[in-house]
């Protein structure tokens, strides 16, 4: 008889342990392991985008531990693929683009050359057609050359095959003298400029003859597409350890694409494509500005157009 109740005694112990297990795994083991198994099926769900190309979706695994971590790195993984894929093609457009711009920009004053040539071969002109003509293709010749010289110096900057003379120069005084040269060219619509230089001595360690092209093409820039009647302003001023150069105009057509896209190589509105740009000017300034170690931004306000450029001392 004690032997029969000791019996059922430890067995009434082994049932309730049992019993408290099943409970313990219902509400506390099996709500971790259905966490566990759903989070790792979404991760594979997720990676299966991934190989699938699918970049929109995102893993959706909240809280810590590794599976949101790994979680975490495939998200990172996807988006860096996708704006990779995103650049690449930009990157294909704007090649495409580029070589479009290039014909269309070579074959112009190309063509109005030979057409000139061939009304020269005529052997009725007067002596006043022959002159005109002939100063329409010496227009045109310097025209073919610009364009050419253009794109093999910002070919050269891309590549970064340029030697740079790095000195102390005064930037204030290269300025003034782009500034002066610009006002000296005649031109259909003149501009007012109104220029603010911080003071008459403004020193930085730059190369000279590439920061006066980075004026010479902004100045022409503006110079070129401002709306008739309208102002230019010019700013520089220096800080501890930077010169700071700005130039404001207001743009004769609309600008129909994002401030950044203007730094490519043949990029302008097809408004602008009329006037006599090789649409390389900012493409070069952006390429020498960075290659002495400045910064240089666009930012867009409906028609005011502003380029801003930080140079280091």
């Amino acid at each position: 008889m004690c032997a029969w109740r000791l019996y059922d005694w430890y067995r009434s112990e082994e049932e309730k342990w049992l019993i408290l297990f099943e409970i313990f795994y219902v509400f506390f083991v099996l709500p971790y392991v259905l966490h566990f198994v759903g989070k790792f099926g979404r991760i594979r769900a997720g990676a299966k985008e991934i190989a699938e190309g699918r970049l929109d979706a995102t893993i959706q695994v909240g809280g810590d531990g590794l599976l949101s971590e790994l979680a975490g790195h495939l998200n990172n993984m996807k988006h860096g693929y996708r704006s990779a894929l995103d650049e690449r093609m930009r990157s294909e457009r704007l090649k495409s683009e580029l070589i479009t711009n290039v014909t269309h920009d070579l074959k112009t004053p190309l063509t109005s050359i030979i057409n000139y040539v061939d009304l020269l071969k005529k052997k009725d002109l007067s002596p006043d057609q022959t002159e005109a003509y002939v100063g329409v293709l010496d227009k045109k010749s310097q025209r073919l050359k610009t364009l050419i010289e253009d794109l093999t110096e910002a070919s050269k900057m891309a590549s970064g095959a340029v030697e740079l003379d790095m000195r102390t120069i005064d930037v204030a005084a290269l300025l003034n003298q782009a500034l002066a040269e610009f006002g000296d060219q005649p031109e259909e619509n003149p501009l007012p400029f109104r220029v603010n230089i911080a003071s008459p001595h403004i020193h930085a360690n730059l190369d000279g003859n590439k920061t006066w092209r980075v004026f010479e093409n902004l100045i022409g820039n503006a110079r070129k597409y401002s709306l008739p009647g309208t102002r230019v302003y010019v700013y520089l001023a220096e800080t501890d350890d930077r010169v700071l150069f700005r130039i404001q105009n207001t743009s004769s057509y609309e600008i129909d694409f994002a401030a950044e896209e203007l730094f490519e190589r043949f990029k302008r509105a097809d408004q602008s494509r009329h006037t006599e740009g090789s649409g390389l000017g900012l493409a070069i300034a952006k390429s020498i500005v960075e290659l002495q170690g400045g910064e240089i931004a666009i930012e867009i306000e409906g028609d005011q157009f502003n380029v801003r450029i930080a140079f280091p001392k």
